[in-house]
């Protein structure tokens, strides 16, 4: 009774917030004057799961291990309620992306079939499912609506991945074709088949493919906006998705495709979501290494590509980000590391300045490593890790706007930056393997 309780009284909570600023982007508070409430989700038996998006009802769609830890379904959490949202027969299902859920509850995301892989392909789902089912079976672009899934069509190849929906029903994303790509590195990533960029929608068995960069075979559309605004990847086949087929972060208006940049790399340039401003946030590749570390950046239409940077004032130097999440605000989600990945943490960047979300969350004991989406009401989702038993859970950091009901007794527990939230964790190698797989399983060299 308690957990339902307090369940209502957060989700209570929430929505009065909301309502404070809803519709109205500019009235959300800054993050330089805004701590956060946390509060974490249960998993659906399994020792990991993890929030990828969030809608503004505050509506977290994301996945949870099973018991046994051995197979990952697609979850809904409502205000703390999980709800599982099934497979196509196969083992596994996800809400992989962040922008993956609308403000419907339409949710878009991947399910395995029970048809084993025909060629053999581990494909892009692979590297967002557990062992020992990762691949081995054709995966699917699905959609969740109403409670029940439906598959969207393909390119005459067997697998696809839905990645984004908007709000007037569209889907972005990947699939197959029947062309075996010769620029496909299938020793290393066991990819044979071509992959384009695709959008779905709105209608149930509308899909449409996005052009290319020319000189490109293979790409992927990773999210779009209200109007008809996409953006993704183009570049060549590689490995399944993700590293050189990343040659060029693109966008995609009125039917063309453009450039948006890079700093010198020619892999893993990676837009993964856009606002209805169209400002794009992502990664982008270190051009002294493919394989190797990242940075986290925003593009506008003004200003073009802008890189992030890291945290400071670590105990260890943080050298490596990813953005993942953008709202209205231009508030960018993401996570920040030090060169073994075992110091990795949540940030929140605004005008310049990037945030760690655990020097903001007083009270909160769990570190917060992730931060995967932002809603325009500023709310964020995640996962956290508890160093005390390993687990890694979904969390639901909801804004509360600086002295907004804060006590002494309140503000005594808030430790200052540098202090005791500021201890270093170390994480452990499958926690390590859990942030870091997000694109490929062999994107990162795990130097110790």
């Amino acid at each position: 009774m308690k957990t339902l309780f307090a369940h209502f009284i957060i989700a209570a909570a929430t929505l009065l917030a909301g309502s404070a600023y809803a519709g109205n982007p500019d009235a959300s508070p800054r993050h330089g004057n805004t701590e956060y409430f946390v509060t974490n989700f249960a998993s659906l038996g399994g020792m990991t799961s993890r929030g990828n998006s969030i809608n503004n009802r505050g509506w977290i769609a994301g996945f949870s291990d099973l018991e046994e830890n051995q197979n990952r379904h697609a979850t809904l959490w409502l205000y703390g309620f999980g709800l599982d949202l099934g497979t196509l027969g196969g083992p596994n299902s996800s809400v992989a992306w962040s922008q993956a859920i609308n403000n419907r509850g339409l949710i878009a995301g991947i399910a395995q079939t029970s048809m084993p892989e025909p060629l053999g392909q581990d494909w892009s789902c692979s590297a967002f499912f557990p062992a020992p089912n990762a691949s081995g079976f054709t995966c699917q672009a699905v959609v969740w609506e109403h409670g029940k899934i439906r598959t969207l069509p393909r390119l005459g190849g067997h697998n696809a991945f839905a990645t984004g929906v908007n709000n007037r029903g569209k889907v972005a994303g990947w699939s197959e074709t029947d062309v075996r790509d010769a620029s496909c590195n299938e020793e290393d990533g066991n990819q044979v088949l071509q992959f384009l960029p695709v959008i779905w929608g709105p209608g149930k068995n509308q899909i449409r493919s996005m052009p290319l960069i020319p000189g490109d075979t293979s790409g992927t559309v990773n999210a779009l906006n209200e109007r008809g605004q996409a953006v993704g990847i183009s570049g060549i086949c590689d490995v399944a998705v993700g590293r050189h087929s990343a040659r060029h972060a693109v966008l995609w208006e009125n039917g063309k495709v453009r450039d948006l940049g890079n700093i010198g790399g020619e892999w893993w340039n990676t837009p993964t979501a856009i606002n209805q401003r169209g400002d794009v946030a992502g990664f982008l590749g270190d051009p002294d290494d493919p394989d190797g570390f990242l940075q986290a950046f925003l593009w506008t239409k003004k200003d073009g590509i802008e890189p992030l940077g890291t945290l400071s004032g670590q105990m260890t130097e943080h050298v490596h980000s990813e953005a993942y999440g953008i709202n209205e605000r231009r508030q960018v989600v993401g996570l920040s590391c030090d060169a073994a990945f075992v110091d990795c943490r949540a940030f929140v960047w605004q005008d310049g300045v990037m945030t760690d979300l655990n020097s903001v969350t007083p009270g909160y004991d769990d570190t917060l490593l992730h931060a995967r989406d932002i809603n325009d009401q500023g709310m964020i989702t995640g996962f956290a890790f508890d160093a005390d038993n390993g687990e890694r859970s979904t969390y639901w950091a909801i804004p509360i706007p600086f002295g907004a009901g804060h006590s002494d007794d309140k503000a005594e527990t808030a430790a200052p930056v540098g202090g005791d939230r500021m201890a270093r964790t170390v994480l452990p190698d499958d926690v390590m393997r859990e942030i870091l797989h997000p694109l490929s399983s062999g994107r990162v060299k795990l130097s110790r």
